[in-house]
C-alpha cells in the first residue's frame, strides 16, 4: 500500500491530494490499493446514521450523524443482490499541463462500456476533472444512465494523516466543496447529486464537522477494486467478485492513466455478476434501499 501511495504521490496523480470524511484522524480503507494481496488499513469506528428522506423532494440521503456530524454510508444492509458501482474521476489543478500534454485523466471508453452494458452507475467527479473535461462531464451528468456526485475541487487531504499527502486547512474544507459543486454546475452538469466521497477515504470527525452544513451524505465503500495502476485486468477482477456481497459499494476509477486496465474489468465483472443474479444499481437506489431495510 505505501509504496503504491509514494508512486502515485511520484507521478503527481494524487496532487495536492486527498480528502478525509469520518471519526478518528487515522484513515480508512484506500481505494488506491493496486494489488489484490494488499494489506489495507482497518476502518474507524463511525455510527452510520439512519437512511431518511430529506425534508424537500430530492435525491436519498442520511439522517445528520451523532453530534451534528455529516453521515457516512458505505454499504446496504440488504439481502437483496444489489451492487453499486462507483467511479472516481479524480485531477488537482497541478495536473493540468500535463493533460494539455496528452496524459488522460478521463476513460471514454469506460464510460462507453457502462452504455453498452446498461449499467446505472455513480461517477465522483473532481472540480478540477469537470474543468478539464467539460463536455464529458455534461455529457455523463445528463445521462440518465449515471448520476454525479462531489470528490472535491482539490483532491487535497481532509485529515492531517492520509498517506503523507498535502494537507486541506480545515477552514477552506467546506469552500473547496462547495467550488466542486460551482465546477460540476459551470461544466454543464444540471443536478449535481448531495454525495461526497473524500479523496482517498480518509476523514475524521473535523472533516465531517467542516463539512456538516452543506447537506451531503459522505458515500464510502465496503469493496476496494485494486483497479489503481493495475496492469493485471484478471486480479482486479477476481478482487471485485471475491468482495461484492448484497448492498456492496465498489470503488473503481475513471482516469486511463492511473487506472488502464478499468474499462477492461468492467467488460468482465459485469455479466460475471449478473450471471450470479446481481443487479446493478447507483449509490442514490442503493440508500433508498438501505432506507427500506431500516
Amino acid at each position: 500500500m505505501i509504496p503504491l501511495v509514494r508512486r502515485l504521490v511520484a507521478l503527481g496523480v494524487l496532487g495536492t491530494a486527498l480528502a478525509a470524511c469520518g471519526a478518528p484522524s487515522t484513515p480508512t480503507t484506500s481505494h488506491l490499493s493496486a494489488r489484490p494481496s494488499a494489506s489495507l488499513p482497518a476502518s474507524p469506528s463511525v455510527s452510520h446514521p439512519t437512511p431518511s428522506r430529506p425534508a424537500t423532494s430530492g435525491p436519498p440521503t442520511l439522517a445528520t450523524g451523532p453530534r451534528g456530524l455529516t453521515p457516512v454510508f458505505k454499504n446496504a444492509a440488504t439481502h437483496e443482490k444489489v451492487v453499486a458501482l462507483t467511479f472516481d474521476a479524480d485531477m488537482t489543478a497541478d495536473q493540468g499541463p500535463r493533460a494539455k500534454a496528452g496524459e488522460h485523466f478521463d476513460n471514454p471508453g469506460l464510460i462507453d462500456a457502462l452504455r453498452q452494458l446498461k449499467v446505472p452507475s455513480t461517477v465522483f467527479m473532481t472540480g478540477r476533472w469537470a474543468e478539464q473535461y467539460p463536455r464529458q462531464a455534461r455529457a455523463i451528468g445528463r445521462d440518465p444512465l449515471f448520476e454525479v456526485a462531489n470528490h472535491s475541487y482539490s483532491h487535497h487531504s481532509f485529515t492531517g494523516s492520509c498517506y503523507g499527502l498535502p494537507v486541506l486547512p480545515e477552514e477552506r474544507m467546506r469552500s473547496d466543496v462547495e467550488r466542486a459543486f460551482t465546477s460540476l454546475r459551470a461544466a454543464g452538469v444540471p443536478r449535481p447529486m448531495p454525495y461526497f466521497r473524500f479523496p482517498g477515504g480518509c476523514y475524521d470527525n473535523k472533516a465531517l464537522r467542516a463539512i456538516s452544513s452543506l447537506g451531503v451524505t459522505a458515500v464510502q465503500w465496503d469493496v476496494v477494486s485494486g483497479d489503481a495502476f493495475a496492469k493485471d485486468a484478471n486480479a482486479v477482477v477476481q478482487q471485485v467478485l471475491d468482495g461484492v456481497r448484497p448492498g456492496s459499494v465498489v470503488v473503481l476509477h475513471c482516469t486511463r492513466s492511473a487506472a488502464p486496465v478499468t474499462e477492461q474489468v468492467i467488460r468482465t465483472v459485469v455479466p460475471r455478476l449478473r450471471e450470479q443474479g446481481y443487479r446493478f444499481v447507483k449509490v442514490s437506489e442503493m440508500i433508498e434501499v438501505s432506507r427500506r431495510r431500516s
